[in-house]
């Protein structure tokens, strides 16, 4: 099964100067284009020994300190990040043609900026958050929306639903950024902007 991609390419000369504003970009266009949840992305992390796990989250947030998502501290991801504080993820616009790689360090949001986060989210999210020991064992379904009911009897719609303490937010700072333009012959663009010394972006151009 292959696709065929687009004749138009991306150069040097299009970039923006740094990778957030560039991003910032290509975000808009894919939000534009219809793809399904664009701030869908693949995390990829690493346990102490180095064997690597993937899951899809969503971006929330994004600025120059980074790209922020939500979970479980307790989680595997967050176990891993715990042992290994450095993600890699993935945006997989396939949709458009386009990808884009963002690998860097992993640092915990503040609590305030949790708890921030916290409230914009719909209730049932808010219960969720509580119930769900992500990544852990389970007995069954049942056991879950048993929780789930106790903690909706607990707080009901319009209550205020305190963020839990281990769940939170963490921002990846990145160290390099990728951007994917697939081309016709597998000869597709690829343009990395990594962080060099001082605090500058430099662009290089890698092989399909």
């Amino acid at each position: 099964m292959r696709a065929h991609y687009r004749d138009e390419g991306l150069s040097e000369k299009d970039l923006a100067p740094d990778p957030f504003a560039q991003f910032a970009l290509w975000f808009a266009q894919a939000t534009a284009s219809g793809l399904h949840e664009p701030n869908a992305m693949v995390c990829s992390t690493a346990d102490e020994q180095g064997r690597p796990s993937s899951r899809t989250v969503l971006l929330k947030r994004y600025d120059e300190r980074g790209f922020v998502f939500f979970t479980n501290y307790g989680s595997r991801k967050g176990r891993e990040i715990e042992a290994n504080p450095y993600a890699s993820l993935l945006f997989p616009w396939h949709g458009i043609a386009r990808q884009v790689i963002i690998s860097g360090a992993v640092e915990r949001t503040g609590r305030d900026e949790t708890a921030a986060y916290f409230r914009t989210r719909p209730h049932g999210s808010q219960l969720g958050a509580w119930a769900s020991e992500q990544s852990s064992r389970v007995a069954s379904r049942e056991d879950l929306d048993r929780l789930y009911a106790q903690l909706a009897e607990r707080y009901p719609e319009g209550e205020d639903v305190p963020a839990p303490a281990q769940w939170g937010g963490y921002r990846v700072r990145p160290e390099t950024v990728e951007f994917w333009q697939g081309r016709e012959n597998r000869l597709h663009d690829r343009l990395r902007y990594r962080l060099a010394a001082g605090g500058n972006w430099e662009i290089e151009r890698l092989c399909p």
